[in-house]
């Protein structure tokens, strides 16, 4: 799922399901087929790791193997047709297609509990901005466990959640710690929107998109800028 605004959500409730037949008119049998797969293949109740499906083996569904120009347009096309329930990403650094879907972000708050979101977002700014290729589990402790009663035991639930919707996964390496990374659904669950709102929150006044981008780039911007 992928937390949407305010303003979408209202828009969102006048709307039915009828524009799903769309699909008919711009995908052909055999796309269709794929878009239900990797609908299929990134249910968190279906499949317990590797949600969605490898850019290869979506390529194998369509019959068009390294043809860079037709998977951007299944794509594209898939996303125009239901971009208002769904959205089909590819995480090109994970290799992975999946299929999120679109909720209010009242019913994400019924999904992730409060640790869960914050831990969710620790872990966010920590792989994807700072670039950390995992996060440990005694560094979510020392960030939350003492905010809380049981903090151990409710950050250990919080994840626990997190594994279930398919947004992080153990980090298998048996020579250290125990440590966790986010997939390609966890990278992508928050909006822009979100995102924006979450940077300003901190910093208790708006941001222009140049200053929340800064925020979430730092350390390349620095590099850029001769500043590293």
């Amino acid at each position: 799922m992928t937390t949407e605004n305010p303003a979408y959500e209202e828009e969102s409730e006048t709307l039915s399901l009828n524009s799903l037949q769309i699909l008919k008119s711009v995908l052909t049998n055999r796309e269709e087929q794929a878009f239900m797969s990797i609908l299929f293949s990134s249910s968190a109740t279906i499949r317990s790791s590797n949600f969605g499906l490898p850019r290869k083996e979506v390529e194998k569904l369509l019959n068009a193997a390294g043809d860079d120009a037709y998977f951007e347009s299944f794509l594209a096309r898939v996303n125009q047709a239901v971009g208002r329930y769904y959205r089909l990403i590819y995480d090109a650094e994970r290799d992975q297609v999946i299929a999120m879907l679109r909720v209010p972000a009242r019913s994400a708050k019924e999904t992730l509990s409060s640790e869960a979101l914050a831990v969710l977002l620790f872990m966010f700014y920590q792989q994807e901005v700072l670039k950390h290729e995992y996060t440990l589990l005694n560094q979510l402790l020392e960030a939350f466990g003492h905010e809380v009663m049981k903090g151990g035991r409710r950050i250990q639930l919080a994840i626990d959640t997190l594994k279930k919707i398919g947004a992080v996964e153990v980090d298998e390496h048996p020579d250290k710690e125990t440590s966790y990374r986010l997939t390609a659904i966890g990278v992508n669950m928050f909006s822009d929107s979100f995102l924006r709102r979450m940077v300003e929150f901190s910093h208790s006044n708006q941001l222009s998109k140049e200053d929340v981008m800064k925020f979430f780039n730092r350390y390349n911007l620095y590099e850029q800028e001769g500043l590293v």
